[in-house]
């Protein structure tokens, strides 16, 4: 039984099959709108989705009721949606699933993701998440990166991580995968607890700059480097408005350059080289007549 609706089978160059889950795996929102980004920096069509039905307990992920030319009404379901994209001068295309964590039967719901993956002759599957830390929102955001086997490890240059508890269908997807054979990474980023705004776009853009590093595709975030600039200087002026707020702030950054070494000033910064290659990546990938 396949549970796949298609749309469109295209040829696709040895693609890249990124994921992201509204609920437990997005804190901030960050993992959703930084797919969403990503999704609107490519000119991608919709492929095909999976139906909602045997995978959500609607009393707890409810369809929403919208009008439509002020009389109709639709019912939007929840839905994983999965978009294609040619990436021109790029050396792989790109197959985005934007969706909701399912409520029920995540095996399944991973078989039917896997059987899309090889159904496009996906090469490496990358699955974006977020969680809420003890982390200031002055800093470089933390990310952690998961790989299926070591040799990827090594290749993108993670750490191996110790974690050992709960997990949302981004940790169960990403361990289907790597049973399945398909190469896998899984983007972690950190997002400061005390911080209501969502969606986060400083999170977001570290999220968008490590799947850059990942995929090999380059991403012009210039409007998301803005917005994330934007975030923080708001961030700033309500931290400085309250003594007790700023006083915890202040305790996480110096427990945070403690563990890092770093000051306040000392933000990463790549080499001319990772610049001049990722600026020619964009240029390849922009075209002659952009």
């Amino acid at each position: 039984m396949t549970d796949v609706v298609w749309s469109d089978r295209p040829e696709l160059k040895d693609p890249v099959l990124v994921c992201a889950f509204k609920g437990w795996n997005d804190a901030g929102e960050a993992a959703t709108a930084a797919l969403g980004f990503i999704h609107g920096h490519f000119d991608s069509a919709a492929v095909a989705k999976i139906d909602p039905e045997d995978f959500y307990d609607f009393t707890a992920v409810r369809p929403t009721v919208r009008m439509t030319e002020g009389q109709t009404r639709e019912i939007d379901w929840p839905e994983n949606e999965i978009h294609a994209a040619g990436v021109p001068g790029a050396e792989s295309d790109l197959v985005m699933l934007q969706g909701v964590e399912p409520s029920l039967r995540w095996g399944r719901f991973c078989e039917q993701v896997i059987a899309v993956a090889r159904e496009l002759n996906v090469r490496m599957v990358i699955t974006l998440g977020a969680l809420l830390a003890d982390v200031p929102h002055s800093r470089p955001v933390s990310i952690t990166g998961i790989a299926s086997d070591e040799s990827l490890m090594n290749r993108l240059g993670f750490e191996r991580t110790s974690y050992e508890g709960p997990t949302g269908i981004v940790g169960v997807l990403h361990h289907a995968c790597g049973q399945a054979g398909l190469p896998t990474a899984s983007l972690w980023a950190s997002v400061p607890h005390y911080v209501a705004a969502t969606p986060n776009p400083k999170v977001a853009l570290a999220l968008v700059r490590a799947f850059e590093g990942s995929a090999g595709l380059a991403v012009d975030a210039g409007e998301l480097e803005e917005a994330a600039e934007d975030y923080e200087r708001q961030v700033n002026a309500a931290v400085a408005s309250d003594p007790e707020v700023k006083a915890f702030v202040e305790r996480l950054e110096s427990a945070m350059d403690e563990v890092t070494g770093d000051g306040p000033s000392e933000e990463a910064i790549p080499s001319a080289d990772t610049i001049a290659r990722d600026f020619q990546k964009f240029l390849r990938q922009r075209g002659p007549d952009d």
